[in-house]
C-alpha cells in the first residue's frame, strides 16, 4: 500500500511539473497587454471612481465636486460632472469540451493540446489582473467543475485537470455543458466556450441564453486535415466518437469533392448558428501560432466593441 501511495504521489508531482513547464513556455506569449475581451482588467458599466472616462452629465445634489468639468460648465452655463467606469473583479468561466473528437490532430498537435494551451494562456491573462477563473469540463458523458479562484496556482490546477486522461468518454453533448453552465452561473461573467462544435443540433438555444446573460466568447478548434482526405487509395476511416469504421477509396475524385462540399456546408452552418446567437465565432487551427491566435481574437473583440 505504501508503494502504491508513493507511486501515486510521483504521478501527481510529474503532472504538476509538466503544468509548470507548460506555463513557463506560454508565459512569454502573454506578457504583452492585450486589448479586447481577453484582457485581465475588467471595466463594468457601473459608474464609479475608476480612471476610464465614460461621459458627461448634469450635476446632481451629492455629486463629488472634484468631478465637475469646469470647461463644459462654462460653455453650457450649467454644472456638468465627468463619469468614469468603475473597475471590478471579473469572474471568468472556461467551458471546455474534452470529447473524443478533440483527440484528432495532424499538425503536430491535437485539438485537445490546443485547448489546453489556449485555456492556460487565457487563464494567465485573467488571473494576472486579479480576476477569478473557473472551469466546467465535459467529456461528453459527464461534466465536472473547477471552482473559480485567483492566482497562478489556479492556472496550474486547471492545466493539471486538462492533462488527466479522460476515460469512458462519449459523443459530444455541448448542449448539456451549456445548460449546466446556464444553471450554475448566477453572476454576470465572462464565459469562454472552447470546442470543435462536432455535435448534434440542440446547442444553439443554450448558447444564445448564455450570450444574453454573460459576455461570451466562442473559440472553435479545427484541424487542416478535417476537410479533406489524403489521396492514398483504399482507407479505413473511423468516427472518433462512435467508433464506426468505413472502408473508402480516398483516390475517388467524386468522394473527395463531396467531402469538401459537406465540410464547407457544415462549417458555414456552425458559423451561422453561433453568429445568430449574438456571438462572434473565432476559429483556431492546430497549426496556428498561439500568440497570433490570441492577438487575432483580442483585435476582433476590440473592433466589435
Amino acid at each position: 500500500m505504501a508503494e502504491g501511495r508513493g507511486a501515486g504521489g510521483l504521478v501527481e508531482t510529474a503532472v504538476s511539473l509538466a503544468s509548470e513547464r507548460m506555463l513557463r513556455r506560454l508565459e512569454w506569449h502573454v506578457l504583452r497587454r492585450l486589448e479586447g475581451r481577453l484582457q485581465g482588467d475588467f471595466r463594468t458599466a457601473l459608474r464609479g471612481g475608476g480612471t476610464d472616462f465614460h461621459g458627461l452629465r448634469a450635476y446632481r445634489d451629492g455629486d463629488d465636486v472634484r468631478h465637475i468639468d469646469w470647461n463644459v460648465t462654462a460653455r453650457m452655463d450649467e454644472l456638468h460632472v465627468r463619469e468614469y467606469l468603475q473597475e471590478r473583479e471579473l469572474t471568468a468561466w472556461l467551458l471546455l469540451d474534452r470529447s473524443p473528437s478533440m483527440d484528432f490532430g495532424t499538425a503536430g498537435r491535437t485539438k485537445e493540446q490546443v485547448l489546453c494551451e489556449l485555456s492556460a494562456a487565457i487563464a494567465l491573462l485573467l488571473v494576472g489582473g486579479g480576476n477569478r477563473v473557473g472551469a466546467i469540463l465535459s467529456d461528453g458523458e459527464r461534466h465536472w467543475t473547477l471552482p473559480p479562484r485567483q492566482g497562478r496556482h489556479q492556472v496550474v490546477a486547471l492545466v493539471n485537470e486538462l492533462q488527466r486522461p479522460v476515460e469512458g468518454a462519449s459523443r459530444t453533448q455541448l448542449d448539456v455543458l451549456l445548460r449546466s453552465a446556464g444553471r450554475m452561473l448566477r453572476r454576470r461573467s465572462l464565459v469562454v466556450v472552447v470546442s470543435d462544435f462536432f455535435c448534434e443540433p440542440g446547442w444553439e438555444r443554450p448558447l444564445g441564453q448564455l450570450a444574453v446573460r454573460h459576455e461570451l466568447v466562442a473559440l472553435r478548434l479545427v484541424d487542416p486535415a478535417e476537410n479533406s482526405l489524403p489521396d492514398a487509395g483504399m482507407l479505413y476511416v473511423q468516427d472518433a466518437e462512435s467508433g464506426e469504421q468505413l472502408l473508402v477509396d480516398s483516390s475517388d475524385p467524386v468522394l473527395r469533392r463531396r467531402l469538401g462540399q459537406l465540410w464547407a456546408e457544415r462549417d458555414e452552418a456552425v458559423r451561422h448558428c453561433i453568429a445568430r446567437c449574438g456571438v462572434r465565432p473565432h476559429v483556431v487551427s492546430t497549426d496556428d501560432d498561439l500568440l497570433s491566435a490570441l492577438l487575432r481574437i483580442a483585435r476582433a473583440g476590440r473592433a466589435r466593441r
